[in-house]
């Protein structure tokens, strides 16, 4: 659309990052939602924004939508508010009969979520005309503030000539030319947009902090993060830039830092919501607090470039099992486009954290190649040394495959390496051989020295004119070990692709399939999946699904050659990091499903309340924590481990808290009332079960283990 009668602006910044009155026809209307009120808006716009007004004759107006959603109890949802001024404004409907129509449509599609609900919307619907300001336009403009680039000037030129226009919105103009030829893309692009969404940020008070590392682990844009360092890289430090001790015993005589990225930032508090300090002179505070982010975005931004240049910590310094050390690792994943407070994208930024520097990543399609490859830019980075994820997103259905065929390819390049290694032993040495050969890489002292060995290969060969010598230079990268990783969605893993997860997890190959499970088809609208619990409603289960949630881990555990692992890093959070640990160093499949909140449930992520939703599933016994290593039966012991305690709560503390299952309590209360019933029948059931598997002694260590669980609950 370039012709347009009426154009709103929702997000201030994008005045910042757009030519939001190019398409507005003469005489049309401009809307725009901003904290300013019409007595002082003029002196903030953009001197192309007022340019545009003035040419083209504009009508301007402005409501601080935001305000009239927290005012109204909407959080910061402003769809409905923008609506009521877009009829208000445009002249398609009678001002009136707009607005009456509005109401209608409010109680009948969320009647089905509450009054509430109701009541929070219609309240808006009336709080919006009394906010809506018309702005006189002058004759002149005035403003010296013009728009920026569409991405930083530290991009790469290819990236501000081709990225950057795409991002500004002039991607059709590219010509054909413009774009690489074998349809690949830089990785570390989305660190050039710098989107600005967030009206409050977290900052962090060194004073409180006790450095457990909840707060970088939870943020699910990688936005705040952590690091370890020599006093004296303080040098030339900005006048704000924090820092303290390091606590940590291996750390003594260290510098700590926490630092938040203030332009990439969505807003989520999580972290706020995770934070275990609090401080002391004031409760109501804890050592990460949110605050308004325009005054603090030039000084935190010199602060946050500072803090990347700090140099990362060797990483064999770590301990990877404590949550507290392994989260100063550099993320490999960072500033996606997923929803602020996503729960899907904590779990794929520890895994970049652990295993990106070597890291091959076959993607299923849904919410995770939206984020993870969204043109024009990628989240996936590189570490100070150039290295991080390879990603690429195949089809839906056959993501497993996908990956098995990166893992027969990267063994055989390793097979072909080590035989080339041999032939030319005479040249290299029996050492250098023995250890390419022989190397034991499960761990970063592993990898390292193997990455050691493979320069001191190269520099052997280097000037070598032999076929055999040129051919392994060629291969010899091949000679690292790499981690073959598949991801998706539980519309993937137990729907669409299941057929070939099952295949590839009955392969015995080393692939490591990660189940982000948002227990609905969160990408294409909220269908229900194999995943969606019972008496949740979704869309094809409006009267709240009526089976069981199929039970995916238990399936692949019956191969017995299969890690398995369930997950809930707001739960338990060291139990999703030993997780992801133990099912990347086992040698066969492995598959981890992770629960993943998703705002497809209905709650309130705008509170930060994803992660204890997460906890609240795993206390009510709707979703189990457990590892599954076949390992253990090689040392005679049973090889499943439960990790959470039997349930605390009811299942129906955990199910009212969410609207997915809520709305129903007011469609069908009857049919919500069994369903409950049955769901509670369902976790209760699944618990004794698995306690049972996990009291029993393997085979030919004795006699078996006397059953621990009690006695079966009457089915409803």
């Amino acid at each position: 659309m370039n012709k347009s009668n009426f154009v709103a602006c929702h997000q201030p910044v994008f005045l910042e990052r757009y030519d939001m009155l190019k398409p507005l026809v003469p005489g049309g209307t401009f809307l725009l939602n901003t904290p300013y009120g019409a007595n002082e808006i003029w002196d903030k716009l953009p001197r192309p924004t007022q340019e545009g007004l003035i040419n083209k004759r504009a009508k301007f107006y402005v409501i601080d939508a935001i305000s009239v959603a927290k005012a109204t109890g909407m959080g910061s949802r402003i769809n409905t508010i923008m609506q009521t001024c877009f009829f208000a404004l445009s002249g398609v409907l009678p001002r009136e009969e707009a607005i009456e129509q509005i109401k209608k449509t409010i109680k009948k599609t969320y009647g089905k979520k509450g009054e509430e609900v109701v009541k929070k919307n219609i309240a808006a619907v009336e709080q919006t005309l009394a906010n809506l300001f018309e702005v006189p336009v002058p004759a002149q403009a005035d403003s010296t503030t013009d728009l920026p680039l569409p991405f930083s000037e530290h991009a790469p030129r290819e990236v501000r000539e081709t990225l950057g226009r795409i991002y500004a919105g002039d991607g059709e103009a590219l010509p054909v030319s413009a774009f690489p030829p074998d349809g690949t893309f830089p990785t570390a692009t989305a660190q050039y947009e710098k989107r600005n969404l967030a009206l409050e940020i977290p900052v962090w008070d060194e004073k409180t902090c006790i450095q457990c590392g909840k707060c970088a682990a939870v943020c699910p844009h990688a936005t705040i993060r952590m690091k370890v360092y020599d006093a004296a890289a303080l040098a030339g430090a900005p006048a704000t830039f924090k820092s303290c001790d390091a606590r940590s015993p291996e750390w003594k005589g260290m510098k700590f830092t926490i630092q938040v990225a203030p332009e990439d930032c969505t807003g989520c508090v999580l972290c706020v919501d995770v934070c275990p300090a609090k401080n002391k002179s004031e409760p109501r505070l804890k050592a990460i607090n949110m605050s308004p982010q325009a005054p603090l975005r030039v000084p935190e931004r010199a602060n946050w470039e500072f803090f990347l240049g700090l140099p990362d910590l060797d990483r064999r310094r770590i301990k990877v099992t404590q949550l507290r050390q392994q989260q100063v690792m550099r993320p490999l994943f960072e500033f996606s486009g997923a929803c602020a407070g996503c729960g899907e994208t904590p779990y794929i930024k520890m895994v970049t954290q652990l295993f990106g520097d070597r890291m091959i990543i076959g993607n299923a399609t849904g919410c995770s190649s939206i984020y993870g490859g969204n043109l024009p830019t990628t989240p996936y980075c590189t570490d100070h040394a150039g290295r991080g994820p390879a990603w690429n997103n195949s089809l839906f259905e056959d993501t497993a495959e996908f990956a098995l065929g990166f893992r027969v390819s990267l063994d055989k390049q390793m097979e072909f390496a080590q035989e080339l290694v041999k032939r030319l032993a005479p040249q290299l040495g029996d050492d250098l051989v023995s250890g390419l050969v022989n190397a034991q890489q499960r761990d970063e002292a592993g990898i390292y020295e193997q990455r050691e060995r493979v320069a001191a290969l190269k520099q052997k060969l280097a000037g070598q004119t032999s076929s055999e010598a040129k051919m392994l230079l060629g291969v010899a990268d091949a000679l690292v070990r790499k981690s073959v990783w598949g991801f998706g969605g539980d519309g993937w893993a137990y729907d669409i692709g299941y057929g070939g997860l099952d295949h590839v997890i009955a392969s015995g190959r080393d692939v490591n399939l990660l189940v982000m499970d948002t227990e609905v088809y969160s990408n294409t609208g909220g269908q229900a999946s194999k995943s969606t619990p019972r008496g949740a409603v979704a869309k094809f289960a409006a009267g709240g699904k009526p089976g069981r949630k199929k039970d995916l881990g238990l399936i692949a555990m019956s191969y017995g050659n299969v890690y398995v692992a369930s997950v809930a890093m707001g739960a338990k959070d060291e139990h999703t990091l030993r997780a992801f640990i133990d099912a990347e160093s086992y040698p066969g499949p492995s598959l981890i499903i992770a629960y993943s909140h998703c705002i497809a449930h209905g709650i309130d992520l705008d509170r930060g309340v994803g992660m204890r939703h997460q906890k609240l599933a795993v206390e009510s016994g709707q979703w189990l924590l457990y590892r599954y290593d076949p390992r253990r039966a090689d040392q005679h012991e049973n090889p499943l481990l439960l990790d959470s305690a039997a349930a605390k709560l009811k299942v129906t503390d955990y199910l009212l808290a969410e609207n997915r299952f809520k709305m129903l309590t007011k469609s069908k209360p009857e049919d919500a009332r069994r369903l409950f019933e049955s769901a509670q029948f369902d976790a209760e059931t699944r618990w004794q079960l698995y306690s049972y598997m996990a009291a029993r002694k393997p085979a030919g260590n004795g006699s078996p283990a006397p059953a621990t669980a009690t006695a079966a609950p009457a089915k409803p």
